[in-house]
């Protein structure tokens, strides 16, 4: 049991309190300079930015399971699309009630993620191979789905969905995150299946010979980063209104920086949810921070890369450090 605390304190409080720190140190930053204090402190502004990481954190949520274990999915960006799609045509093309339609875009991602699960947990192929060969494939069904057009949304349900506010103040999206973190944070630290994974991820043979079914641990991972990926897809369809067939494209390198970023082990079993939270949050504020001062999107993806570069090092240095204990 004392183990299993070690292994999801991820570097312990203090690996936290050293993320929670950049975050903080970058809010202050933005704040205070003087090409991004007038404009990022704006209360429209924070709103946007809470609205623009909902999707990243959720995605995050998923991602976090599956690098738990060791693995990874490449193919969340293509569920965004799908999922999102999927709701949108089946409103617009069938006819579909705003309840149902959002039902099958969940639906879709979860097969997707079984699909992942299924073929990861019954071979030894790399689960980055299996997962960027999905990847491809949905952004094959999505364009075939959607005829390469984008899919509008007449509905006001689904528009509050996407850009409601709660009693006038409360972006609806902060309800999403409170709600599907709480969701993700019951498995990892009060399910069987959650401490499973972390036991898998630290080490597959030993948790295989202590009777854990880690095929089933894999299957399950999978699924949900396919659940999480659809419920990401569908609010960002409802925040445009539409279907659009590229959504999603990078959105898995901006949840797997998020993760790293926020302590989770690219090698498995160490890590926290909420590291991955507060890492989705750099990753956002970074994000709203360039907007602002106007940085080319060229330069954008290279600071991106960077930072995705240091955590990786980051953790690399960690390990070796570790080993040598």
């Amino acid at each position: 049991m004392k183990k299993q605390k070690d292994l999801r304190a991820g570097g312990g409080i203090r690996g936290l309190l050293g993320v929670l720190g950049a975050f903080v140190l970058l809010f202050v930053i933005l704040a205070v300079l003087p090409q991004t204090s007038s404009s990022f402190l704006q209360v429209t502004n924070l709103s946007n930015v809470v609205r623009q990481i909902t999707v990243n954190i959720i995605l995050a949520c998923g991602l976090t399971m599956a690098i738990l274990i060791g693995g990874i999915d490449l193919s969340v960006g293509s569920v965004v699309a799908i999922s999102g799609c999927l709701t949108a045509g089946l409103m617009t093309n069938n006819g579909l009630p705003v309840g149902l339609a959002v039902l099958v875009g969940l639906l879709s991602g979860v097969a997707f993620g079984a699909f992942n699960g299924l073929f990861i947990s019954r071979t030894n192929i790399p689960p980055f191979i299996v997962t960027l060969a999905t990847m491809n494939i949905g952004r094959g069904i999505v364009r075939l789905y959607t005829n390469s057009r984008t899919i509008l949304v007449s509905d006001d349900v689904f528009t509050f969905m996407g850009r409601g506010m709660i009693f006038g103040v409360i972006p609806v999206q902060l309800v999403y995150i409170l709600v599907f973190c709480a969701i993700a944070w019951f498995v990892l630290n009060r399910t069987k299946t959650g401490r499973h994974m972390y036991a898998v991820g630290d080490n597959e043979q030993a948790a295989l010979y202590t009777g854990i079914n880690v095929r089933r641990v894999k299957f399950a991972v999978y699924v949900f980063a396919g659940f999480f990926a659809a419920v990401a897809g569908i609010i960002a369809a409802a925040r445009t209104s539409s279907g659009l067939y590229t959504t999603g494209e990078g959105y898995e390198m901006d949840a797997i920086a998020a993760v790293v970023l926020g302590g989770t082990s690219m090698t498995g079993g160490v890590g926290r949810l909420s590291g991955s939270i507060i890492g989705a949050m750099i990753i956002g504020i970074l994000d709203n921070g360039m907007n602002i001062l106007g940085l080319n999107s060229s330069w954008q993806y290279v600071v991106k890369g960077a930072v995705l570069l240091i955590a990786v090092l980051i953790d690399y240095v960690k390990k070796r450090r570790e080993g040598s204990e």
